[in-house]
């Protein structure tokens, strides 16, 4: 088997999830993942740390992209309609091109507490990337610590939605009916009490 072998980065993280979904994650060795992908041993390691980062792998560009769409936005473009632009971005360019692929990865996930603790992670990895991009954008800390938390919770209430959604409606769809209930939730939060300072007797 030759280690030059084109695409050899992509043939591992399919094999590794065919094996994944096949015979669980635990069972799984990473000679086993190299044999299925026609690779040495040798050759996945230069390609990739553990069998944990092939599953990941997908998720590795996810805070580039998002540095990307947040920079490209038009300076005046305020928060919400940067957040909804990148999700939509995300959700036609990422997602929904390879469904099959994040159903297989969510019932893998939720067959292993280290690969939960390992996906909470790379969701604050997104959302620093979000914040990031807001103070870059001029946004004070507060304010773009809550926006990338609105961005990421939207992104994971509508990817969950989308995976369930038997009737395979776009991402898109789903991105936008969250987008939209937050924002009716928002114009319902109640502010602050104003407060009177009492008079003197």
């Amino acid at each position: 088997m030759s280690r030059w072998q084109p695409d050899a980065r992509g043939r591992l993280a399919q094999a590794a999830m065919e094996l994944f979904t096949e015979q669980g994650f635990a069972a799984t060795t990473v000679p086993e993942i190299a044999a299925r992908a026609g690779l040495t041993t040798r050759t996945f390691f230069r390609h990739y740390a553990d069998k944990r980062e092939v599953f990941f792998a997908y998720q590795q560009d996810l805070p580039g992209v998002v540095a990307e769409v947040m920079t490209s936005a038009p300076p005046d473009l305020p928060p919400m309609e940067v957040i909804a632009a990148g999700l939509r971005r995300l959700a036609v360019s990422q997602f929904e091109p390879a469904r099959g692929h994040f159903l297989a990865h969510r019932a893998v996930v939720l067959s292993d507490d280290g690969l939960r603790e390992r996906e909470l992670w790379k969701r604050s990895v997104l959302g620093d990337a979000m914040r990031a991009g807001f103070i870059a954008r001029g946004a004070d800390e507060l304010s773009a610590t809550l926006a990338a938390e609105l961005g990421v919770t939207a992104f994971s209430v509508a990817s969950a939605r989308w995976l369930d959604d038997e009737a395979g409606r776009p991402m898109v769809d789903h991105v936008d009916e969250t987008l939209a209930r937050l924002a009716v939730m928002s114009t319902t939060v109640p502010t602050a009490p104003t407060k009177h300072t009492p008079h003197p007797d």
